[in-house]
């Protein structure tokens, strides 16, 4: 003891040296007391080595964050950002073990050892093994509903907007369409069909526990009717992809219940990262690209149009001489550069995780483009001694700026930029031989004119904050509470330049826009979950919860013409959205709205009763209460119970042979709220000099659409899992359908719209299929393939009244044409058009036979193809998507590209032009099935060749280097620009269009190189 002591004598500093040399007696007895205390440790240090090493992944790649740890004890440590570690274990440690989630556990030996080196294999079946349900979450082996879940890995690969693209064909039963080409353009995601009569039809997004308004706040153009109303924005933008870890997607009825009024449409649970316990690790990752145009629809060049004005008998001055490209013209390469950067870490009672996004994507179309700036914090922290109670903080915010271009679907027979380059006559230049722009008056725009005097500039700020505290009574029942906000302010400004003369209005006066909206959700949730057996072999996993959830939204818009008595806005070298005061007073309008706020409160519950882990049995319960409902019927029930048979667990089944075999089986009942705020009650507008205009009717017994869905299930898993595969029947029935009516028709001017409960049926039903496979899969060789299919058919019916006409036909001598009816015994947006006979012998079209049924813009097939491949530090991910059995209406070859336009100097398509039959240039360019297309298609989303590089330095670890191309080629007989088309244009009755391609901003090829390592 005295030996020992005086080997490990301390020294006190000088400072805390008493007078007259001594220490004092405090310090003497603290002394003491800690070495009295280190003593047994003191003891093991003359018995410890040091083991160090380092952990990869079957790449050879660094695996930071794994925890090593002696069996049996709580000594252990976590590996650095290079995947290394170092620890102090006693001399006689034979074992140590390494985990990591999503990783199988080893145990490695290290007897006489003091550097190892490791390399963990996934564990796929460990993965999912937990997942992310409504409120709380469940083990896989529990689900009774339809929910696929996708990580990282499964994601598609490039360069996104926003995080719905991750998901394009890597789910069975969910289509995911893109709206336009436009960087930061929305997308459509139908789960299981289409049944939206009128909104968007789109799922409802859940962010960590946060539900989304669904609306983007970006605000809408006012402007002219020959400009049109242009794409909305992509609602969520906001995100970072770079952020997302996982999605869960629920289903079927018996998962999305939970979520009551807004879960008609499906349910997206969207899960960011968070940090990991360990060492402090900066991820790094940066790409850079271009884009082109992926194909276009073939019109006249200019040899071919001076043989078609001979060929039409057009007039000779047609032919100005020249050989232009306009579409060319106002295209160009955009190039992109997205930058990433993360770092993460924490100890055992508290993890975080910062990140910062930058993206700079130009459009392919000039002038466009859109710019994002991100930063997403989390942490998640524990407190007391008995690390009961937790607090978990997300803050996700973002600004994105858009320049965006006068391509829109509602424009005036003039067309939109797209529509002007198609028709633009390829022998007229652009520009006039001093450089300057070539403008004439009259219904031909000159495209890079238009786009040249035309601006459009929106910025969308956004803030999505929670704060999650929770309290853990027991190991089973756990309180937490969510406080949630989503804010969102947009900004646009507009201006179109007094010199652009071809619109009525614009010519010698300009136009300015200034608008703004502001779109707030406010949500408090409270949830107590309950989890432990209840009896013998008997667990209950249950959620009781009540939400309380607000919304509001406002804006406000200036807009002006010049004077053209004074020169118009005159020519001061600004934008004109910038002195909008030196408009002439006369000229100005101003308006601002603020919708009804409303309000939805819950009660809701779930209960899981999992019997020996082979028989499962799910209750939900929620009671929804909205203001946006008459006071008839303002509460709605939706309730759901689904069971499932997990035959793997029993005694007689072959393991041997298979790993899984489940079967599940479901009914349930949702909602949907997704129509205009106070629609229930009495409003009105007012105009500039306060008179008041109906806008619609009261509705005291409206009430909620309802969405009864049953689904019947199996799992398979064999070969330990390295073959799954899933099928599911479901069939949906929407009743109920929220439907704006008007008093007859016509219209009578300033009737208001009463939103009331439509009579009828939408039935969706199918089957959905997926098969993942691992084919190989060794240290130096990994190959496999996932396919999903599903195969749905749609129909309406029991519709009380008459059909209702939608679909509408764009373009000149095309006003008022529809295309698509909802009728019974028909899908959806069913195309009725009156059937094309061809041409007689004198070039005009036979007599049109009667209006039918032509077909449907809903697709009967989707498909989802991913493939992997590694050899070594090399791998390939291939991901295809297609779309079978659906009809597009090619508006663009009807309104701008037919035969009439040759003669009015414009240009037509090269279609036209080749017909056999020598078309009459006075054929009237009706809507008929003769512009009616398969819109059958196989593309390949993504290709992505990798290098796994390794540890390039001391500093930089786990290297690795990327090539990806996007929308590389697609499979198709349609004749438009991109088979992929969700334009949703005007339609009669507020009820939009699917399937019609009018003008689109086109889809781009887009390649990306990039690097991602750790620090």
């Amino acid at each position: 003891m005295n030996n020992l002591y005086k080997q490990y004598t301390v020294k006190a500093p000088a400072e805390a040296v008493a007078p007259g040399g001594k220490h004092p007696t405090w310090l003497r007895m603290l002394i003491v007391g800690v070495l009295l205390l280190l003593f047994p440790l003191l003891g093991q240090a003359q018995a410890t080595r040091t083991v160090s090493g380092k952990v990869v992944d079957a790449n050879a790649s660094a695996l930071p964050g794994v925890t090593v740890i002696i069996p049996g004890t709580t000594t252990g440590t976590s590996t650095g950002a290079d995947g290394t570690f170092e620890l102090t274990v006693p001399e006689g440690t034979t074992t140590l073990s390494f985990s990591s989630i999503g990783y199988t556990s080893q145990q490695i030996d290290v007897a006489g050892k003091s550097t190892v080196q490791v390399a963990m294999q996934e564990d796929t079946q460990r993965l999912n093994e937990v997942v992310v349900t409504g409120y709380g979450t469940t083990r896989k082996q529990d689900l009774t509903g339809a929910v696929a879940v996708i990580g990282e890995k499964e994601f598609n690969k490039g360069t996104f907007t926003s995080p719905d693209q991750l998901l394009q064909g890597r789910v069975s039963g969910v289509q995911v369409s893109n709206n336009s080409g436009q960087p930061g353009g929305p997308s459509t995601i139908r789960i299981r069909g289409n049944s939206a009569v009128t909104g968007t039809g789109q799922p409802l997004y859940v962010i960590d526990g946060v539900p989304l308004d669904g609306r983007t706040a970006r605000p809408g153009l006012v402007a002219s009717a020959d400009v049109g109303a242009g794409a909305d924005s992509n609602p969520l933008n906001f995100l970072n992809p770079d952020d997302i870890e996982t999605f869960t997607v629920l289903k079927d009825a018996s998962a999305t219940a939970i979520y009551g009024s807004r879960a008609a449409y499906g349910v997206v649970l969207i899960t960011t990262k968070k940090g990991r316990t360990g060492a402090p690790i900066l991820s790094v990752g940066a790409s850079t690209g271009f884009s082109t145009l992926l194909r276009r629809p073939e019109f006249l060049d200019a040899g071919q149009y001076r043989e078609a004005i001979a060929y039409y008998g057009a007039p000779a001055a047609n032919d100005k001489g020249g050989d232009v490209d306009a579409l060319e013209e106002i295209l160009r390469t955009g190039y992109l550069q997205n930058y990433n950067v993360a770092m993460s870490g924490g100890g055992e009672t508290g993890r975080y995780r910062l990140s910062l996004g930058y993206l700079d994507q130009d459009g392919i179309v000039r002038k466009t483009g859109f710019k994002k700036y991100s930063a997403n914090f989390s942490t998640n922290l524990q407190f007391l001694e008995s690390k009961k109670l937790g607090v978990d903080v997300n803050i996700a915010t973002s600004q994105f700026l858009e320049k965006l271009a006068n391509i829109t679907t509602d424009a005036g027979f003039r067309g939109s930029l797209i529509g002007q380059a198609l028709q633009w006559n390829p022998t007229q230049p652009l520009r006039n031989q001093d450089g300057s722009l070539f403008i004439q008056a009259g219904d031909v725009v000159n495209p890079l004119a238009s786009q040249e005097l035309y601006n459009d500039d929106s910025r969308v700020n956004t803030i999505l904050a929670s704060i999650a505290p929770s309290y853990k009574f027991t190991d089973w029942l756990e309180y937490r509470m969510l406080l949630s906000v989503n804010y969102n302010n947009g900004e646009r400004r507009t201006s179109i330049d007094q010199r652009l003369i071809n619109y009525p209005g614009i010519e010698g006066q300009g136009f300015a826009a200034i608008s703004n909206n502001e779109l707030t959700t406010q949500q408090i949730v409270h949830t107590l979950n309950f989890n432990r057996a209840v009896a013998t072999d008997l667990n209950l996993n249950a959620v009781l919860g009540y939400e309380y959830t607000k919304f509001s939204n406002s804006g406000s818009n200036v807009n002006a013409f010049g004077n053209r008595d004074e020169g118009g806005f005159g020519n001061f070298g600004l934008d004109y959205t910038n002195y909008i005061q030196y408009s002439a007073a006369g000229n100005r309008q101003v308006s601002s709205f603020f919708d009804p706020s409303s309000e939805l409160q819950s009660v809701f519950g779930r209960a899981i009763f999992s019997y020996k882990d082979r028989y499962v049995l799910t209750g939900t319960l929620r009671r929804d209460e909205s203001t946006k409902f008459g006071p008839n019927n303002r509460v709605g029930y939706f309730p759901s119970f689904a069971a499932a048979w997990d035959l793997s667990q029993e005694d007689f089944f072959p393991a041997e042979r298979l790993t899984q075999l489940k079967l599940r089986a479901g009914y349930g009942l949702t909602g949907n709220q997704e129509f205009p705020a106070g629609a229930a009650q009495f409003r009105y507008t007012l105009d500039n000099n306060g008179a008041q205009s109906p806008l619609n009717d009261a509705n005291d017994d409206l009430k909620w659409q309802a969405d009864r869905q049953f689904n019947i299930g199996i799992d398979i898993g064999a070969f330990n899992n390295r073959l799954t595969f899933s099928a599911d029947y479901f069939n949906k029935t929407t009743t109920d359908i929220l439907f704006p009516t008007t008093p007859g028709e016509p219209r009578p001017a300033n009737a208001a719209i009463r939103w009331d409960n439509l009579d009828a049926k939408i039935i969706n039903k199918g089957v959905e299929m997926a098969l993942g496979t691992t084919l190989v899969t060794n240290e130096q060789v990994e190959v496999g393939l996932n396919v999903n299919a599903t195969f749905i058919r749609n129909e309406v019916s029991d519709l009380v009244g008459a059909a209702i006409p939608t679909g509408a036909i764009n373009g000149q001598g095309l006003t008022g044409a529809l295309s698509q009816l909802i009728t019974n015994g028909y899908p959806i947006n069913a195309f009725f058009l009156p059937q094309y006979n061809g041409l007689n012998e004198n070039g005009l079209s036979n007599e049109f036979g009667a209006i039918a049924y032509s077909g449907s813009p809903n697709p009967r097939t989707l498909l989802g193809l991913s493939a992997n491949a590694r050899y070594g530090k090399f791998s390939l991910i291939a991901n295809m998507t297609g779309v079978f059995g659906q009809y597009v209406y090619n508006n663009t070859i009807n309104a701008v590209g037919n035969v009439g336009q040759i003669g009015a100097g414009k240009n037509i398509a090269l279609s036209t032009f080749e017909n056999p039959i020598k078309e009459a240039t006075g054929n009237p360019s009706a809507a008929t099935t003769r512009y009616l297309e398969k819109g059958d298609f196989l593309k390949m989303s993504n290709l992505t060749l990798s290098y796994a590089i390794g540890d390039v330095s001391t500093f930089m670890k786990g290297a690795r280097v990327y090539v990806t191309g996007q929308n590389l080629f697609v499979l198709t007989d349609y004749d438009g620009f991109d088979p992929e088309v969700n334009t949703v244009k005007r339609g009669a009755n507020q009820v939009p269009s699917v399937g019609i391609d009018y003008l689109p901003y086109p889809s781009a090829r887009t390649f990306t190189f990039g690097v991602n390592f750790n620090l």
